[in-house]
């Protein structure tokens, strides 16, 4: 299933705080799931509390829509958020294509490379991406894959990994290089508010299949600026998951972000930074297309 948060444009439009409502996406529109009944889960956190015993009566409901679903929702009249608006954590990896280590002049690591991202720097598709001039000239995108936990996971050997996982969605890993390179670290240049686009959907585990077999791209303005396979990375999506869980408790909600292909603007010949009016798209096999505009901001 392919599952969104949402809200509606015309109901409490502008004020802060406003509930995120949980939608399945049925032959091009959005079916709300409180419209399948009072024991269906109502959002996407309430969803991944109970995960993955609250997606059989959301299957089954929607096993038996048939041609009639109760009330559809047009894409048109939805604010589509990030399938998981605020999670608990981001965790990202860094330099885990190797192609990308090789474009920055670099040996792929032996061990995953951790950093997080803010969650305030989340939003959904079609949202803009922002940033003010006098804080940074360098802003990038990274097109990744991104691992949404369904299940509380601690110390998971490789080969359970992947059954913790409820799905699936597209990320753009906004970065801020000027800001990266001068902490010499990557928390503050890589969690800006809006730097962390996620969606369109998230996409069941059991609709994607095997997560090492994808093909990522990162489209600006119309052209192919990365393409590459989930097949290419140093450390795939199920060693990733258990090297975290080593560390630290994985929750439902919590997202990892899988690391990017090479192609980036920073390592090109001229430079691609963004700018603004730009068009980024993160388009993933099997998973979705995530599209943002860039937008310059002053300060203040």
């Amino acid at each position: 299933m392919k599952l969104v948060s949402y809200r509606t444009r015309e109901a409490f439009a502008g004020e802060p705080g406003r509930a995120d409502n949980l939608g399945v996406v049925l032959a091009g529109a959005v079916v709300p799931a409180f419209a399948l009944g009072e024991h269906i889960a109502p959002s996407m956190s309430d969803l991944l509390r109970d995960w993955p015993g609250s997606l059989e009566p959301l299957a089954a409901a929607v096993a038996g829509i048939g041609d009639k679903p109760p009330r559809v929702l047009n894409f048109e009249q939805l604010e589509l958020l990030a399938p998981v608006p605020r999670p608990g954590k981001i965790v990202a990896a860094g330099v885990n294509y190797h192609a990308h280590a090789s474009e920055g002049g670099r040996d792929a690591p032996e061990q995953p490379v951790l950093f997080a991202k803010l969650t305030t720097s989340v939003i959904g598709h079609g949202a803009e991406i922002k940033w003010s001039t006098e804080l940074t000239q360098a802003v990038d995108y990274e097109a990744e894959l991104a691992v949404v936990i369904g299940k509380t996971a601690r110390r998971l050997a490789v080969g359970e990994a992947l059954e913790y996982v409820a799905g699936y969605t597209c990320l753009n890993d906004v970065s801020a290089r000027d800001l990266q390179f001068a902490d010499r670290q990557f928390v503050r240049g890589k969690s800006l508010d809006t730097f962390c686009p996620m969606g369109p959907w998230l996409v069941t585990s059991d609709e994607v299949g095997d997560p090492q077999n994808l093909r990522v791209q990162c489209i600006v303005n119309g052209e192919v600026v990365q393409d590459a396979s989930t097949s290419e990375m140093v450390a795939g999506v199920a060693e990733l998951i258990s090297f975290c869980s080593q560390a630290f408790t994985l929750e439902p909600g919590d997202v990892i972000s899988t690391g990017t292909p090479s192609g980036v603007g920073w390592y090109r010949e001229p430079r691609l930074l963004l700018k603004d009016g730009d068009e980024v798209v993160i388009d993933i096999e099997r998973v979705g297309r995530l599209v943002n505009i860039c937008r310059e901001e002053e300060l203040g």
